[in-house]
């Protein structure tokens, strides 16, 4: 019976009929085929090195530093010459009333964003793939993804030039004659504002991720669920949103374990208006404990903290889509 070349699939070379490939051999095949591979792809990998190089300084290398969290750090005695005090700093900060509030107030703006943010990017979403012309399609979307490229200052300062005491608002209230209302001063309109900033400036950066979802919608399903009766709404609730669904969750997911950053930049602009009493969220009692105080070991134990709250959202939410047949953020 004649023999037959045989193509092994970890490497991609054809044996020659009758002379099999010994262990050492295909080793050596396979570290060459390796070798070709990072070759060809050296381009893209030298790409790659300041995105990895940013994350193992900034974000992997920063994290040896929360061993502050546990001592009495003293900038002239350097990381090492601190003395340690144990879980002091953290007995002291779930003592501190200062603490809990600006962790109520981190929750309670938390949860007003992802409860009136979140669903935005995802009504634009569908109203952008809802529409038939290509051109008015890119319009809008170039509109609304638009304000993401502004910074916080220039969001907040025109805000505050629209909405403020003096503001174009209250000058064409004034004019007309009506009361006018002091929206950026006041501190029950503190919260909403800051949320209707959030969906003003973000919401088409999330629109993206959602429209990239829409485009990938088998457009079939739709014409079978028309043909057998369905309006629009059933056609998006039995075919659009379950085939997003994977995208949403992933996405919720990854909100919750950053839910109680709200956003650092924008609340210490606006926090002077109002008072530390409204405007005052972990983010900026750790800068103001930290970096204004000196307390900086105090300060990292409430990093530290907010950071594992975090994760453990994050694990909890995740076990949770994996019961409910989801595939989550990680298996």
């Amino acid at each position: 019976m004649p023999t037959v070349a045989k193509e092994r699939p970890e490497t991609g070379v054809v044996d020659p009929p009758g002379e099999p490939q010994n262990g050492s051999t295909a080793r050596i095949i396979k570290r060459d085929t390796k070798w070709k591979r990072f070759r060809s792809s050296r381009t893209l990998l030298l790409l790659m090195v300041p995105g990895v190089a940013y994350f193992l300084v900034f974000h992997y290398g920063a994290f040896l530093g929360n061993v502050v969290a546990f001592k009495e750090y003293d900038p002239f005695a350097g990381l090492w010459g601190s003395p340690w005090l144990g879980l002091g700093n953290f007995s002291r900060m779930f003592g501190d009333p200062d603490f809990w509030h600006a962790t109520w107030n981190t929750f309670y703006i938390a949860v007003l964003q992802l409860a009136f943010y979140f669903p935005v990017p995802l009504a634009i979403a569908l109203l952008l793939h809802s529409l038939t012309s290509d051109l008015l399609r890119r319009f809008v979307q170039s509109v609304v993804y638009l304000p993401h490229f502004l910074s916080w200052v220039i969001v907040v300062a025109l805000f505050q030039q629209v909405l403020s005491d003096t503001g174009l608002l209250n000058s064409l209230l004034g004019d007309a004659g009506l009361h006018t209302v002091d929206v950026i001063g006041n501190p029950d309109a503190y919260r909403p504002l800051v949320v209707a900033e959030v969906i003003w400036k973000d919401a088409g950066w999330g629109t993206i991720i959602f429209l990239a979802a829409l485009m990938q919608v088998d457009e079939q399903q739709y014409e079978a669920a028309a043909i057998d009766g369905a309006g629009p709404w059933r056609r998006f609730w039995h075919v659009t949103l379950p085939s997003i669904r994977p995208i949403v969750v992933l996405l919720l997911i990854m909100r919750l374990g950053d839910i109680l950053s709200v956003g650092f930049e924008q609340m210490l602009l606006q926090r002077q208006s109002v008072g530390p009493e409204v405007g005052e969220v972990l983010d900026t009692f750790v800068f103001w404990q930290g970096i204004i105080g000196g307390d900086i070991g105090y300060a990292t134990a409430a990093g530290l903290f907010k950071g594992l709250v975090g994760a453990v959202l994050v694990f909890v939410a995740n076990r949770i889509a994996h019961k409910l047949g989801e595939q989550g953020v990680y298996k």
